[in-house]
């Protein structure tokens, strides 16, 4: 037999499934998403063509081809990308086959754990607002099918309230539930996912690949004042060895227990560093760290290096000393930090000795090498020409135009030809400055790679050879509105009110982007550690005394709540009984009174009977004033729609 179910609703519930699955568009194969909304569509065909819906042949060689999708997509049996396409794949089978009221229900669950499973991928605010709104959803879908007569509008605004009033609880639950988290070997890490970010090597031109990527890497906030632009050093890999084009970190950490500690003066600056998901377990500290605390140690090249899982956000504590000396350097240190694949061409041994660097100070050789940056042709550019062979002598000598990485290599080489030790420290420099939030955001395009030189009496010396060449680059940063295409620029008006209008433009994203830093910080990132943190503040120190606080206060809303609808109950009981006495006032004229303790059925069954004319309208006012008081908590229209019945009932 076939089974109807009401139109209006599964319409509802079929936009909400649509709505659902839209935004695993970025997460799933083309031929999963195309098959899904395939079988949608043809869902949706059948709402007013059920005979266009498949029998059950057709739908188990559905089922055959939706198997071998799976199997000509196959991501393994566990994990993140499997679970969710295999979800995908039986929720569109079973739209396929609805024959019950059962059926409905089991659709709906699918539903929200496939809008739970988004959250494996994206969890932004703009993204739990959204499957907030689907959820609500598929919640007046539930309150529909359990409706005697439903109606779209009112399951929606049922389901809306009870969104709202389940809110509070909701969130006592998050702040007051323990935070469990699953053990190590029950992760399934999807090994497909690549993020993009600096690596562990470099070569020329490199990181200009990361010039016009937006992408959040970590934002900091800190206590008290911020340190200037030029002291926004973000410390990442160092890179010692090459090979005279490429670049990369000598493995040999040996010597670090025979390196001297470094000697911090001047003034410290602590920092919280909110550092995104992402493939490596580096941290970029501001140089240099000189208190951190686990999972968070320090490599022989002054890196942090966390010891937690990189995939998942973090947040840490860090107290940095821009000003530092390292002290001595180690015999390896020195070996690695003079390294050159082969002896310099006389050309660069020319350029060294017109610039003093075999007979001078290091100092001296530094200023003379940057001055001639300065005072020669060259240029700062984020698109440099390609220069396979010979990369650094072509630059020097040749092309002249270069990004951060072109200069910080040139300079280290130079150095090691002058015998002097150096190394490239690659990172990001600079950060944008949320002032709604106060902190700032370091996103891909503010990567960056100088120059570190040792020198007596100092220890390791930052040198930033770029900033000889694009002071402003140190100094204000990138501006990515002016360099990426569909940039902020893009869209600011021409005319009068144009600044005024970009500059609300850029204000509307910063508070865009302190509100997702506060979600990020205060919702995702709240785990077992900082839930710990923040209740030991309130005085909540154990378990047993969480668990009280968390029955309290459930307590409390529930009471608080059942009193507002009890009340609110009450209020509109009330006005419908006035409206009603106005009815019996009318019945009154015409001598027909009701009795205290006659019920409404029986007062209008003998007014019927003594005014047979006006039956009709006595049977409708009665059947609206039960419905309205005993039936379901009535809308301002719903008592609008009653007192229009009374006032027109003439006698």
């Amino acid at each position: 037999m076939y089974f109807a179910p009401n139109k209006p609703i599964l319409i509802l519930l079929l936009s909400a499934i649509g709505l659902i699955v839209l935004p695993h568009i970025y997460n799933i194969p083309v031929s999963i998403f195309s098959f899904f909304y395939l079988l949608l569509g043809w869902r949706f065909i059948g709402v007013w063509k059920p005979g266009w819906l498949p029998n059950k042949g057709v739908v188990f060689l559905l089922m055959l081809l939706g198997i071998g999708l799976l199997y000509s997509q196959h991501q393994g049996l566990f994990g993140r990308d499997a679970g969710t396409r295999l979800f995908l794949i039986a929720l569109a089978l079973k739209l396929m086959e609805i024959k019950g009221e059962r059926d409905l229900y089991l659709i709906t669950y699918l539903a929200f754990i496939v809008a739970a499973s988004q959250f494996l991928y994206e969890q932004s605010l703009l993204m739990g607002a959204y499957t907030l709104v689907v959820c609500c959803l598929l919640l007046a879908t539930l309150v529909g099918i359990n409706s005697r007569k439903p109606v779209v509008l009112v399951a929606l605004k049922t389901a809306g309230a009870l969104v709202l009033q389940a809110l509070p609880i909701a969130i006592a639950l998050f702040i007051l539930f323990p935070r469990v988290e699953a053990p190590r070997w029950m992760l399934f890490e999807d090994k497909t996912q690549t993020r993009s970010g600096l690596s562990d090597s470099m070569e020329p031109g490199s990181i200009s690949e990361l010039s016009l990527s937006d992408e959040l890497v970590f934002r900091v906030q800190f206590v008290g004042k911020l340190p200037p632009p030029v002291q926004r050093y973000w410390r990442g890999p160092v890179l010692t060895h090459t090979d005279g084009k490429l670049w990369t970190q000598t493995e040999n950490r040996a010597f670090q227990a025979f390196m001297d500690k470094p000697k911090f003066n001047g003034e410290p600056y602590q920092y919280t560093l909110l550092m995104e998901p992402h493939n490596k377990n580096w941290v970029f500290a501001l140089d240099m760290p000189a208190v951190f605390s686990a999972p968070l140690s320090q490599n022989a090249n002054y890196q942090l290096i966390s010891s937690s899982n990189p995939t998942n956000r973090a947040e840490y504590k860090i107290t940095s000393y821009p000003s530092y000396n390292t002290g001595f350097i180690t015999r390896t240190e020195y070996n690695e930090a003079t390294q050159l694949p082969a002896p310099a061409s006389t050309k660069i041994k020319q350029l060294v000795t017109k610039l003093h660097g075999f007979d001078s100070a290091p100092e001296q050789f530094i200023n003379q090498l940057l001055n001639h940056f300065r005072q020669e042709d060259f240029h700062y550019t984020l698109t440099p020409p390609q220069m396979e062979d010979n990369p650094i002598e072509t630059f020097l000598f040749e092309t002249r135009y270069g990004f951060c990485s072109h200069y910080a290599s040139a300079f280290v080489y130079l150095m090691r030809v002058a015998h002097i030790p150096a190394r490239i420290v690659t990172g990001y420099q600079g950060g944008d400055y949320n002032k709604i939030g106060n902190f700032l955001e370091i996103r891909q395009y503010t990567a960056h790679a100088w120059a570190e030189v040792w020198l007596e009496n100092k220890g390791w010396v930052r040198v930033d050879p770029t900033a000889a060449i694009a002071a402003d680059r140190i100094e204000r940063g990138v501006n990515i509105d002016a360099l990426v295409p569909g940039g902020l620029i893009s869209f600011a008006p021409t005319g009068e009110n144009a600044q005024a209008a970009f500059n609300w433009l850029k204000q509307a994203r910063q508070l865009w982007h302190n509100a997702d830093y506060n979600w990020q910080r205060w919702v995702i990132n709240y785990d077992n550690k900082n839930q710990a943190n923040f209740l030991s503040s309130l005085g909540i120190a154990d378990i047993k005394t969480m668990v009280y606080w968390m029955v309290a206060v459930i307590a409390l809303l529930t009471a608080v709540l059942s009193a507002f609808l009890l009340h609110k109950k009450i209020k509109t009981n009330d006005q419908v009984m006035r409206i009603y006495q106005q009815f019996c006032k009318k019945l009154a004229k015409r001598g027909i009174f009701k009795g205290l303790s006659e019920g409404a059925n029986d007062f209008a069954k003998r007014a019927q009977i003594q005014l047979p004319e006006r039956a009709g309208a006595i049977t409708e006012i009665t059947d609206s004033f039960i419905k309205l008081r005993y039936s379901r908590l009535p809308t301002e229209q719903d008592l609008k729609q009653f007192s229009k019945q009374v006032k027109s009932f003439k006698v």
